[in-house]
């Protein structure tokens, strides 16, 4: 299944849970910061994105949002 998250910068506090939870290890931590001066957590590689929810499930600001790829199989 294919995946994709979307990290809000400014509710993001760099906590890194959702990078040690995630199995893929594509989130890292960026080395610049947001408004509150945060350094914020980023998906580097989003093409290997599942679309798991772990990430999202770890994030206690609430600030990851999954989306996945709905796959539909056509009946005949």
């Amino acid at each position: 299944m294919k995946g994709m998250i979307v990290i809000d910068k400014e509710l993001c506090k760099g906590c890194a849970y959702c990078v040690d939870a995630c199995p893929l290890g594509i989130i890292v931590i960026e080395n610049r910061f947001n408004k509150k001066g945060f350094f914020t957590a980023h998906a580097e590689d989003i093409d290997k994105c599942t679309g798991c929810a772990i990430c999202a499930q770890m994030c206690p600001e609430i600030a990851i949002e999954v989306y996945r790829e709905v796959e539909t199989t056509r009946s005949r």
